[in-house]
């Protein structure tokens, strides 16, 4: 049976469907979605917001992601935001932009995603706004979270040493798996691994002895998994420490660019100490591609760049120092070359 239409559907229907999925109640919230603006009586000391916007053909392509990992990406991009400022997500407002033949079910997964993600993080809708658009899909999320001391990219001093809180280039290295797939895959469902084996078997067959070897279900998976469902990084275990902080978004080098503009600090940054993961260094070569590239310009990692004094005890990969002005980056033959911007710029 065919999905309708949002058009058959109507707005005041479709608005009434959301309002009953998220609808609870909560002690900071007095009122909440239906009326004019949402009413919060804020209990922390500092309000963060932030707000974060998924384009489709310029953030995302409906070939390679569903629509429930497109809503469950989308509130995992802005609390990213939230906790790379040391806070704690909160309250959410969305904001939608659909053509009128879309299916009512993409709209329905869409919101599945965004309610699973926003159960993850402990966060509550509590608004937003629904429109039409002539071509394509939009959407927005803004974020309210609350902190009790907030971190700033400004904060780090010369001699700082430089964390990354897990590994990097695994989101980048999926989405060449996508493309190379040329299709979705529900990770959610019992016939993705099956899926995944055929393709693995098909680029084997594509690429020669390496890949029929070593490209798996097992090694692709998570890769695809931090692609098309991110989960952003908590730092609350070494928000102590932390003098500076950005979440990695566009990538290592030019997120670390802004925290040393920031702050009006240079870098160095070690080769041989940027953490890779083993599914990552092994999918990358099976696809041709150089591991250490997609680690520090592959962005969509969500996770957090952050400096500390030195002396530390710090839970997190030390990937270098900050210094007064230079920006190198230092291979693993002791060799240093400029820290030149490269990642994810709009407009380019």
């Amino acid at each position: 049976m065919t999905s309708p239409t949002i058009s058959q559907i109507g707005e005041i229907s479709l608005i009434d469907d959301i309002r009953k999925q998220f609808s609870q109640k909560l002690r900071d919230v007095t009122v909440g979605i239906g009326d004019d603006a949402a009413v919060i009586k804020p209990r922390e000391k500092y309000l963060l917001l932030t707000t974060d916007m998924m384009v489709e053909g310029v953030h995302f392509d409906l070939r390679f992601i569903t629509a429930y990992q497109l809503g469950f990406k989308l509130i995992s991009v802005n609390v990213s935001d939230i906790y790379a400022m040391g806070g704690i997500p909160r309250h959410v407002l969305l904001t939608i932009a659909l053509h009128k033949n879309t299916p009512a079910e993409f709209v329905h997964m869409l919101m599945n995603g965004v309610k699973d993600a926003m159960t993850l993080y402990h966060a509550v809708l509590v608004g937003g706004d629904l429109s039409s658009t002539q071509d394509g899909i939009s959407l927005s999320a803004t974020l309210i979270g609350y902190a009790g001391k907030y971190i700033l990219r400004s904060g780090a001093h010369v001699g700082d040493r430089i964390y990354v809180t897990g590994s990097l280039g695994d989101s980048a290295c999926g989405l060449h798996v996508l493309k190379k797939m040329k299709r979705t895959v529900s990770l959610n469902k019992k016939n993705a691994r099956g899926s995944m084996h055929s393709f693995c078997k098909k680029l084997g067959a594509m690429h020669g002895g390496p890949a029929r070897s070593g490209l798996s279900w097992k090694i692709v998976e998570p890769l695809v998994r931090r692609h098309l469902m991110p989960e952003a990084r908590n730092p609350q275990k070494f928000i102590r420490d932390a003098t500076a902080m950005i979440d990695i978004s566009d990538g290592l080098l030019i997120d670390l660019t802004r925290l040393c503009n920031e702050g009006s600090t240079g870098a160095k940054i070690y080769e041989e100490k940027i953490p890779v993961s083993i599914e990552m260094k092994k999918a990358a070569e099976c696809l041709g591609i150089d591991p250490l590239t997609l680690a520090l310009t592959g962005g969509e990692d969500y996770e957090l760049l952050f400096t500390a004094r030195q002396g530390k005890r710090v839970s997190a990969t030390c990937i270098g120092e900050i210094t007064e002005s230079q920006r190198v980056i230092v291979n693993a033959s002791g060799k240093e070359r400029p820290l030149s911007v490269g990642g994810y710029r709009h407009f380019q």
